[in-house]
């Protein structure tokens, strides 16, 4: 699922959002957690998951191609770890809970 298939499909499931808003939502809540990640700061979202941040150390490492041993700088990583509540769904442990949509009208959405 891209970035816009996700946009469209919060949009489907809440017709009483204009389309823009969904994109102005999904769009701040990315910039929320690459802005947490970026502080070195941790993101749980529970039940999901939780974003963090790994070092890695400088090392060597070898061109495939050539075969020549080069520097690989140190740098910092994102990490992301699974909640136990998506690990159960992925691993048919849990129901999935049906997906509840919105009694309001789609009047007014514009797409």
């Amino acid at each position: 699922m891209t970035k816009s298939e996700l946009i469209l499909r919060i949009g489907e499931l809440n017709p009483h959002l204009y389309h823009r808003d969904v994109e102005r939502i999904v769009t701040t809540i990315f910039e929320e957690i690459t802005d947490a990640l970026a502080q070195r700061e941790r993101v749980e979202l529970r039940g999901f998951g939780a974003f963090s941040v790994k070092f890695r150390d400088a090392r060597r490492g070898r061109n495939p191609r050539t075969g020549e041993t080069v520097a690989v700088e140190q740098k910092v990583v994102p990490f992301f770890k699974t909640g136990k509540e998506l690990r159960d769904r992925l691993n048919g442990r849990a129901e999935a809970e049906p997906v509840k949509t919105s009694s309001a009208s789609g009047a007014g959405k514009e797409q």
